[in-house]
């Protein structure tokens, strides 16, 4: 048996772009960022951001290109494809991305509190481009010894 499934939470690189097929279903494309953080051997701390293109359909597609702008945080499930086309210079271009097969919207900011809310109000902060402090986890800087683990 064989898998093609990702899973991502991040914030959205560029408000999401509404097209329609000439069937008529729409499709909406967007951007995702998301970072992953660690200290190195020197203590000093280290982020990696990856840049994911997402692409979804039919009345998904709709939703979430009315109710998120960039900056909005979303967790995004689906599977990886690859297309490929040849530019106006006939140069093959490849692209992979995300197809959506389901989403959550991201906490919202609600009076200065975040709120499990699945639309992101346009008065947000998140949708104005600031974004709130959020706290982080604090790991442990020593080793862990794997003879430790009571499992």
């Amino acid at each position: 048996m064989n898998i093609n499934k990702a899973f991502l939470f991040g914030n959205l690189t560029r408000d999401p772009e509404l097209k329609s097929l000439p069937s008529g279903t729409k499709v909406a494309s967007f951007g995702i960022a998301t970072n992953r953080t660690w200290k190195d051997k020197n203590g000093a701390k280290q982020e990696d951001v990856t840049f994911h293109n997402v692409v979804a359909f039919g009345k998904q597609a709709e939703v979430i290109a009315q109710y998120v702008k960039k900056g909005s945080s979303m967790f995004v499930e689906g599977r990886i494809a690859n297309r490929s086309w040849d530019d106006k210079d006939g140069t093959k271009k490849y692209r992979s991305e995300v197809i959506l097969e389901n989403f959550q919207f991201g906490p919202s900011m609600k009076g200065g509190t975040f709120s499990g809310t699945s639309s992101a109000p346009t008065d947000a902060p998140a949708a104005k481009g600031k974004m709130p402090e959020m706290d982080t986890i604090e790991y442990p800087t020593e080793e862990i010894n794997p003879d430790d683990i009571p499992f």
